[in-house]
């Protein structure tokens, strides 16, 4: 039987609904458990992975008007802020607008989402002015004295990934690895969170339409369009939210082999509507297509694996001090991108996104993480390699989804 919106609606309203995170409902069908549309009116799906298509909007009181005219140049704890398109001119205030993906000039692997993450926390950053005649300002600012700081993802949550290795022997610096790829075949990267992402779960955007309500990071924002390079095969989202509605836990820097990246985390809420809708949310990491290409380029295929290598997967690493040799540099503490891995052989879990990297480089096997394999084919041969890089944390995924049932749930978020 067809439900509308407005019914689940009331039957939230009541207390009657049924709502189900995508991992409860994925659970229920490995179980074998039949699942109708009378037996759950919302499922709510997340995903957290790397999202470069991540820009902030801002603006800033910087001097008392009449200081400097225009703004030419910002830098937020040095990292390039594009100022306008309003001038603001003799105000002493900057409009600017800040990619997650670029990076500080002053600080080292330090970029936009580091600085996202670094306000919400609270902290104070150094915003540097140069307006037309060459004249500098400077003011620490909070997110609290931003007069607007709001997050536009111009492409986020995408239905679509790939997955990477190094088919040569010499290692390659990309962005889809912590550090540069070494080969051949001997290192996997992937990226997306598999079942449980909202566009694997609507894949013909039924109900993921402009106008949809989410979290974003834990704020409350809006689906605005499809995103950039987005098409019907392979979508994502344009969204937005009010960075100081945020979580930090869910947003923030993510080191890589040519820099700073940034990630983001999602949810989406499903009503099943229809049998069509239900159908469709119950695709399983086994059905996800997901290509896996030379990391020298994403125009590069080499074969076609599946999501199953988060299936029995471990979602954090575990530690054992006794392994310990108190290896000088520390390779984990070097190369864990979310500075998550301590010298006191601790991981610090707010800020772990379980990568996995810090077990792939210990030479001791002090973090540890069952991550998996994949096995494809290439010339003809089948190879079988060990997961040593995740960009998506379905952990996050897991718990923005848990957030949004919650709230739902709560009467906190309409559909």
């Amino acid at each position: 039987m067809a439900k509308t919106i407005e019914d689940i609606q009331k039957k939230l309203d009541s207390g009657d609904a049924v709502v189900l995170t995508a991992e409860e409902l994925k659970t229920k069908l490995r179980d074998g458990e039949e699942v109708t549309v009378d037996d759950v009116d919302v499922v709510t799906c997340g995903t957290s992975g790397v999202m470069s298509g991540t820009a902030a909007l801002f603006h800033m009181q910087i001097t008392e008007p009449g200081a400097f005219t225009k703004a030419k140049e910002v830098y937020i704890n040095g990292i390039p802020a594009y100022p306008g398109p309003c001038p603001n001119e003799l105000l002493g205030s900057v409009d600017v607008i800040l990619y997650g993906t670029n990076h500080s000039q002053t600080i080292e692997d330090y970029g936009g989402g580091f600085l996202i993450k670094d306000l919400i926390n609270g902290k104070a950053v150094e915003v540097k002015v140069i307006d037309l005649e060459g004249n500098e300002f400077t003011k620490e600012v909070t997110l609290d004295e931003m007069n607007t700081a709001r997050m536009i993802g111009t492409r986020m949550a995408f239905k679509n990934y790939n997955s990477f290795t190094n088919p040569q022997t010499k290692a390659q610096k990309s962005i889809f690895n912590v550090s540069p790829m070494e080969g051949p075949y001997n290192s996997y990267s992937f990226s997306g969170c598999g079942d449980i992402n909202p566009l694997q779960n609507d894949p013909e955007q039924k109900v993921i339409t402009p106008g949809t309500k989410i979290l974003l990071n834990g704020a409350e924002g809006v689906i605005i369009d499809n995103g950039t390079r987005s098409n019907p095969e392979k979508p994502n989202l344009l969204l937005t939210a009010n960075i100081k509605d945020m979580n930090s836990y869910y947003v923030g820097g993510f080191k890589t082999g040519l820099g700073p990246e940034v990630f983001d985390s999602v949810a989406i809420p499903i009503p099943v509507l229809n049998e069509e809708i239900l159908e469709n949310l119950k695709v399983l990491n086994k059905d996800i297509p997901l290509p896996l290409a030379d990391i020298h380029g994403r125009h590069l295929p080499i074969d076609t694996v599946d999501y199953t290598m988060w299936d029995g997967a471990d979602l954090r690493p575990t530690v054992d001090p006794d392994s310990c040799f108190n290896c000088i540099p520390c390779l984990p503490e070097i190369y864990c991108p979310v500075h998550a891995y301590k010298k006191d052989k601790t991981i610090d879990p707010d800020l772990c996104y379980g990568c996995g990297y810090c077990a792939t480089v210990c030479p001791r096997g002090v973090p540890s993480i069952n991550m998996g394999s994949v096995t494809f084919k290439v010339d003809g041969k089948e190879k079988t390699i060990p997961v040593t890089c995740r960009q998506s944390d379905k952990k996050r995924g897991m718990d923005i989804s848990e957030e949004l049932k919650k709230d739902i749930l709560e009467g906190s978020f309409k559909l």
